[in-house]
């Protein structure tokens, strides 16, 4: 089991060739798989970690619902936004500056073989990245990510989550808003799901820029010990 995961932070980079980079770090891993299955050896598998800043764009799930996106092509490119459908899970989101999105590209028998525990634990280590904030987020039954005011009529999603698994290899991950522009939120209902609002901590905070690459040490810390991984 090899709990080392290689770690690089994008920067800002556009949603397309970021896909293609996962793929190609995907196949990296299912190859090794495939290659210690025929040949019955036990080479290790690598991990990987990614954080990105994206231009606006919008993705939408495979399960995901056409409608839920309330711009037309042209409207798309007005607002300097792009569109993909792409091969994760869960319905539409919004990625744009002032996000910090994380693509974990795990093999999770290295960790533990358990999709639905999988996203339990990237929930927490946002859970813990944002009470040190002194915010408290929790889970919502039934809907995957990070969501403030639970139980409330003002509850409010922070971080979005959508992953792909094949051969127990991850790839996507979580979007957490920190100084996000929360008007292209207006463009979409957000994960399909009508009536519940979206947030960032700058909002939450009261503050005009919160400190990415803060939240970003902390993402990582706390990764580290939900995961008990090394970083490299």
């Amino acid at each position: 089991m090899n709990k080392i995961i290689i770690f690089q932070d994008l920067e800002k980079k556009d949603y397309k060739a970021t896909w293609e980079y996962q793929e190609t770090l995907f196949q990296q891993i299912v190859d090794v798989k495939i290659q210690n299955r025929k040949e019955e050896s036990q080479k290790p598998t690598p991990n990987y970690f990614l954080f990105v800043e994206h231009p606006h764009v919008y993705t939408l799930g495979k399960s995901g619902d056409f409608s839920n996106l309330l711009l037309s092509e042209k409207q798309l490119e007005q607002k300097g936004a792009t569109f993909y459908k792409i091969n994760r899970g869960g319905d539409i989101t919004y990625h744009g500056p002032g996000q910090i999105v994380g693509y974990p590209i795990l093999d999770l028998e290295n960790f533990f073989p358990d999709i639905h525990k999988y996203l339990r634990f990237l929930e927490e280590v946002i859970i813990l990245t944002l009470a040190e904030y002194n915010i408290i987020g929790k889970r919502s039954e039934g809907e995957t990510g990070v969501w403030l005011g639970v139980g409330t009529p003002f509850v409010r999603k922070i971080c979005a989550m959508g992953v792909r698994a094949s051969r127990w290899v991850t790839m996507h991950g979580f979007a957490l808003n920190v100084n996000a522009d929360l008007g292209y939120f207006d463009n979409i209902i957000p994960c399909g799901i009508k009536g519940k609002a979206v947030t960032s901590l700058n909002v939450e905070l009261g503050m005009d820029k919160v400190d990415e690459k803060d939240v970003k040490e902390k993402i990582l810390k706390h990764f580290i010990h939900q995961f008990e991984c090394t970083f490299i």
